[in-house]
This record gives C-alpha cells, structure tokens and sequence, in this order.
C-alpha cells in the first residue's frame, strides 16, 4: 500500500474511533460524520426521546430535501443531538443537554463547514460553548445567533433556526425556514 493511502486509512481509522468513542459515552449522531454539512436537533421529538433515529421524522425528510436542493449530495447528511443519548459516561444524563465541552469535542471532530442549529437549545448549547468565538463577531444579532443571520466561527458558518420542526405545520413558517437554510449552501458553489 502506498504511503499516502495508508496515512489516509490511519485517519479515517482515528475518526471512526474518536467518533464511536463519543457515541458510547452517550453522544447521539447519525448519518455521514464526513458530511460538510451538520444539523443540531435539542428539542427531540417522542419518537427520538423513545429511541427512534434522530432527524427520522417529517423534520429529516424535509431537511434533508432542503439540503439537496442547496447543492449538498444526498449523502451529505449528519444529524448531532443536542441532549445526550444512553450511554456509559457518568456525567452525561440521559435527555440532559450535553456538557459544552462534550460538544465541543463532538463538533470538532466532525468538522462540518457548516452548521444549522434546528432550535433555541441546539442554539443555547453553540452560544454557550463558543461563546469564545463569538464575543469576537461585531454584530451583535450574529453573535448571539440571531435566527437567520449567518455567523461565521472558527471556520465555519453557523445559522440558527428557531424552532425547524415546529415550523413544518404552517405554510409561512416554511418558507421563512427555506430563505434561512438556503443562506449556507455547500462552499463553491455555483448558487
């Protein structure tokens, strides 16, 4: 095997590990971890909170259709929880919002270029754990994660939905939600 390609399997290999390494303490994620692209969900629906796949729902299908239509491959699809999920980490409680430092190592390992916050906890949860970062934005609305408005941390862009899944009931609320996510297309490209 050539060099390159074995430095390449060694890391993938890292990922897999550090990544099911947080799952088993308790962290909830679904989809490509590879995705440029991650969605946060806090405010689980009873079928998540029963177990069920995260993003599973009407919300997921419609989020995932958005996605496409912005210029991410169908594949490019990672969904994070804000809360933790069972697992072996004590000082993760089960359906608790996730320590920010669990989360910070959790979003840091996926990398995205892009990050939507699906709700006000998911939100609460990125202010809180980069509020580092944010302090450092000169617009006050983007450094509070205004919904909407388009934040730029570390790297990435960061949009902050209010509420996605509520939002599916009421035709005008989905269309505010479509002129937000259209905002963080995929990086190059042609839109």
């Amino acid at each position: 095997m050539h060099a390159s390609a074995q430095m390449k399997k060694a890391a993938l290999e890292a990922t897999r590990q550090e990544l099911d390494a947080l799952c088993a303490r308790g962290v909830r994620m679904e989809g490509n971890a590879f995705s440029p692209i991650v969605l946060i969900k806090g405010d689980l629906n009873e079928e998540e909170c029963a177990g069920g796949a995260l993003l599973g729902g009407a919300d997921g299908t419609a989020l995932r259709a958005s996605c496409t239509a912005i210029g991410y491959a169908p594949e490019d699809f990672c969904a994070l929880a804000a809360v933790a999920g069972e697992g072996d980490d004590p000082a993760l409680t089960l359906g608790a919002t996730l320590p920010t430092e669990v989360f910070r190592e959790t979003l840091e390992a996926l990398d995205p270029e892009a990050v939507l916050l699906l709700d006000a906890t998911a939100a609460d949860l990125m202010r809180e754990t980069y509020a580092d970062a944010l302090v450092a934005i000169d617009d006050f609305d983007t450094a509070m994660l205004k919904p909407g408005l388009v934040a730029h941390v570390l790297g990435r862009r960061v949009l902050a939905l209010d509420g996605f899944e509520a939002a599916l009931g009421d035709k005008r609320e989905k269309q505010r939600m479509w002129a937000y996510i259209k905002q963080i297309g995929p990086v190059g490209a042609p839109y």
